[in-house]
């Protein structure tokens, strides 16, 4: 450092001495200076460098450094100053800043910061001076280009810094006079003269006075070398963006409404809203970076601090000073009522057009009053709370982003090459996200950091909702933090309110089963889920729907294990709620389901509420039932499982189904409920029997059968014997099916389940209709419709109906048939079951062939159109019905005499996958494609 700094020639081995130890130096004197730089010289040269040509030269008595090519900070300052010298001397102030700006930005902390010896002490004592000098010289510009009020704050630190140094004061006191703050000028000087007079007795020197003198008789082209500055005058654009710092990926059609042109005859507003982490701030940046050129005036931002942690939110008043101050308005310092203060920057903003950035705003009150007044003007406004009071032009609710945008970002943090490594990894770390960008970008961070770590193995350790929140931070950025800034701003009411939503079990839920779990009605429970959503602490994927993004329910749930007392009743509220509306969907009816509460919710109108209730769950109604074994509430597994099994029959949605009874079986031993032992087992056996498994059906009711005969449950004995007798007349064995039939139907009726008894006794009218005991067939049928006409359920209506009408069908009376096939599709069509109608449409076709033949063909072709919607993957008697409806619309076509249509269908019959294993059907193709071909 004395080598370099020092000389620009040779320094001699007593200055060295002198430099580095002062008035100690060394015992062994000069010859402790080559050991010092061997090392030098080693540290600093290539390898295999000679003395001669080393960067450290010795001879003549000491040692020179040479620089050759080489130049240091000190060359650079000194070159900086001397054009910004130059520029303020030639008159150009704003070159001058420029150069002025440059030099002081190679300064870095304390110069030679723990630098021991004098000669250090030296420099730095000169480098310090020189800095000051070179900001005054900034400052000094500044004035002169009319821009005082960005010189305020420095020019404090400076005087107070110095509070004796007259000239810094004598600029101090110029840059408030042209700030419009003349009397804080003239108080300044006084404060002077009693200093001065206190500590060295002495008045204040000419050059400060002639500044006092000026001030008070306004001479402002003595003050500011300019013309005056009045208003009206021209100003220099401000521009205080901060730096579009991040990048944003996925953001396209956002940015595009930011920055799409607005017009030019109102004041322009775009709120952006979202939960917190979810880069508000950087897409408003980005947007006002691409929108500066259009506002000639200026680009001023404001950051209102509504979600800080160590700075408290700025006031109306506050930011109004601050931007009054950035246009350089006169008369404002003193004013703090804030009517005076919107009033001054309305007044200072209609004639401007301004792009003006307001982030982290708290609310609307805060928000409203910074509003510009000039035509063409536009503010955009960051908050996480919807302003749903400001009158803005375009609001823009910012989602977490999608799975492409979120991978695209974390690549470009890692670095292509190390991701591409590990593609699925770097998938699920998105996912583990959930497309929060604070989350992602502090992903980005740890791998950035820790080389050594894979994103496999961050994977691993983001593991449960504890995992991920205490890896989601980084320095002083923390997704639970950001998270905390939120809750803790809420009402006790809503924060109680979010830690117990935190605990529901589905992705998403509605206002029924928060009001369950918050104990309050439906309008309230809405009103706080509102209130929620505007916070940015709930999204609202669809109306009435309701969601958590995944940190902020990790965050909930994490919150509520501190509130313990909140849990069970909150819980248990909410599987009762689901009990219930499965209880009353089902068309078993409240006798149907023996054990367990019976439905008691006020929260649904009657079972159509319930089943609409159900539908908008979807594909969720399984994981409550895992939700609940989970939680050790085996019965209300075990129930809510039951209670759904007709509820996803009837859909066709048979592995919901499987999921749900099979999750219940595994805690149904913990259940104090002996009863779910044996109903479920006869659940999976329905399963089966429907999807066409009859054997593994089979398995299962005869499990059953055997613990209910241990438990001397009689209802159960009863459900078992119905599935047994169902999959033996399924596999051909009717005269076996009936016996059991008969015992089940004496149990159910002893029992009084009226569901129970139905199904037999339509499954015994089946098996007598099939062994040409026509009458028996109807009478069982005709009790089968009673009991549905009790009930009120279409669907068992409806199913009744089908089996007379078939009867009907069967004796060739027609129109009897058609009229019962009729009724039972307009109640079908209550519920659209696409299966049921195409099943009753080509039942129609049939009826029909004796009277319209016409008609009946074009009923088979609906019903096949409507067969083409269902999911092959999803209904398994897909193929057998294909083949039903084909085998009657060849029928139809034999009987108009279009033979070679007809046995094209036939063939189309036989042609379908499978076809073999539906006896049945491909018995009438087969029997149809011998009489088309032999007719």
């Amino acid at each position: 450092m004395a080598l370099v700094l020092g000389r620009s020639g040779p320094v001699s081995y007593e200055q060295l001495l002198d430099d580095v130890w002062g008035t100690h130096p060394p015992e062994t004197g000069h010859r402790v200076l080559p050991s010092y730089v061997f090392a030098l010289r080693k540290a600093l040269d290539p390898q295999g460098t000679r003395p001669g040509t080393s960067v450290i030269r010795g001879g003549s008595g000491g040692y020179r450094f040479v620089l050759d090519d080489l130049e240091g900070d000190t060359a650079e300052l000194e070159a900086h100053a001397q054009a910004a010298r130059r520029a303020k001397e030639a008159g150009d102030l704003a070159t001058a800043t420029d150069r002025f700006t440059a030099a002081l930005a190679l300064f870095r902390g304390e110069p030679l910061a723990g630098l021991p010896g004098p000669f250090a002490r030296g420099e730095r004592q000169r480098l310090t001076e020189r800095r000051v000098a070179l900001q005054v010289g900034r400052l000094e510009c500044l004035v002169g280009l009319g821009r005082a009020g960005e010189t305020l704050d420095a020019l404090a630190v400076l005087t107070g810094a110095d509070p004796l140094n007259e000239p810094l004061l004598a600029l101090r006191m110029r840059a408030l006079y042209a700030a419009d703050r003349q009397g804080d000028a003239l108080r300044a000087f006084a404060d002077m003269r009693v200093r001065l007079a206190d500590e060295l007795g002495v008045d204040p020197g000419p050059q400060l006075q002639r500044v006092h003198q000026a001030v008070l008789r306004r001479e402002e082209t003595f003050l500011l070398g300019t013309a005056p500055i009045r208003p009206g005058r021209v100003r220099r654009p401000v521009n205080e963006l901060p730096g579009a710092v991040g990048r944003i990926d996925g953001r396209a059609r956002e940015l595009d409404l930011l920055t799409a042109p607005a017009p030019s005859d109102t004041v322009s507003l775009t709120t952006v809203d979202g939960t917190a982490g979810v880069g508000k701030t950087t897409l408003a940046l980005h947007a006002a970076h691409q929108l500066r050129a259009d506002f000639p005036d200026g680009c001023l931002y404001a950051d209102l601090r509504a979600h800080s942690e160590d700075q408290q939110s700025l006031t109306p008043q506050r930011v109004l000073r601050r931007l009054l101050r950035s246009l350089g308005e006169p008369n404002t310092e003193t004013l703090s009522d804030l009517d005076e203060l919107t009033a001054a920057w309305r007044t200072a903003t209609s004639s401007l057009r301004l792009l003006l950035v307001l982030d982290d705003v708290a609310n609307a009150r805060q928000a409203a009053p910074l509003l510009p007044a000039g035509p063409g003007c536009r503010v955009l406004i960051t908050s996480r709370r919807r302003l749903v009071e400001l009158d803005a032009d375009i609001r823009i609710t910012l989602e977490p982003l999608e799975v492409g945008g979120s991978v695209s970002l974390l690549r470009h943090l890692v670095g292509e090459e190390r991701a591409d490594k590990e593609p699925e990894a770097m998938g699920e770390l998105a996912r583990l996200c959930d497309g929060l960008p604070l989350a992602l970008r502090i992903i980005g961070a740890r791998l950035q950091t820790r080389p050594t770590w894979t994103p496999a193995f961050l994977v691993q350790r983001l593991a449960g909702d504890e995992g991920r929140l205490a890896e989601l931070s980084a320095g002083e950025r923390s997704v639970e933090a950001a998270f905390s800034l939120s809750y803790d701003q809420l009402p006790q009411r809503l924060q109680r309110a979010f830690r117990v939503l935190g605990l529901v079990p589905t992705a998403e839920f509605d206002k029924l089963a928060s009001a369950a779990m918050l104990g309050c009605p439906p309008f309230e429970a809405e009103n706080v889920l509102e209130d929620l959503v505007d916070v940015s602490l709930l999204q609202q994927p669809g109306p009435g729907r309701y969601r958590f993004h995944d940190l902020v329910r990790a965050h909930a749930r994490r919150l509520a294990r501190a509130t313990p007392e909140e849990h069970s009743p909150a819980r248990t509220a909410l599987l009762r709620l689901y009990l219930d509306a499965g209880r009353l969907a089902s068309d078993w009816g409240p006798s149907g389901f023996p054990t367990g509460p019976q439905p008691a919710s006020t929260l649904f109108a009657d079972w159509q509420h319930a089943e609409r209730w159900l539908d908008a769950a979807g594909t969720e109604l399984p994981d409550v039932v895992a939700h609940a074994a989970a939680l050790g509430e085996a019965d209300h597994a075990c129930w809510i499982a039951e209670a759904l099994t007709d509820y996803f029959l009837r859909r066709g949605q048979y592995h919901e189904c499987r999921t749900t009874l099979e999750t219940a079986l595994l805690c149904a031993d913990e259940a104090t409920d002996r009863r779910m032992v044996p109903a479920l087992r006869s659940g999976i056996g329905m399963i089966d029997f429907y999807q066409g498994r009859p054997a593994e059906g089979h398995t299962w009711f005869t499990t059953a059968l055997e613990l209910s005969r241990q438990h001397g449950d009689k209802r159960e004995e009863a459900r078992a014997l119905t599935g047994l007798g169902a999959v033996a007349f399924n596999l051909g064995r009717g005269e076996e099916a009936l016996p059991q039939l008969t015992e089940a139907l004496n149990l159910s009726e002893k029992a009084g389940d009226s569901w129970l008894t139905s199904m037999i006794l339509s499954l015994l009218g089946t098996v007598h209709q099939y062994h040409g005991r026509i009458e028996a067939a109807l009478d069982c049928f005709g009790l089968v419709y009673t009991h549905a006409e009790t009930s009120g359920r279409p669907n068992l209506l409806s199913q009744a109906l089908l089996c007379i009408g078939d009867v009907h069908l069967s004796q060739d009376r027609h129109r009897e048939a058609y009229g019962m096939f009729r009724r039972a599709l307009d109640l079908v069509e209550q519920s659209a079951p696409t299966f049921q109608q195409a099943f009753l449409l080509t039942r129609l076709g049939t009826a029909q062939e004796t009277n319209d033949l016409d008609t009946a063909l074009s009923l088979h072709h609906e019903a096949l159109a409507l067969h083409e919607q269902l999911d092959p993957l999803k209904e398994p008697h897909y193929n057998r019905l294909e083949m039903d409806i084909r085998c009657r619309l060849g029928q139809t076509y034999a009987t108009a005499g279009r033979l070679r249509e007809g046995r094209e269908q036939f063939l189309a019959a036989l042609a379908i996958p499978g076809a073999e294993s539906h006896p049945f059907e491909y018995a009438r193709a087969k029997a149809g494609l011998a009489t088309c071909q032999t007719t």
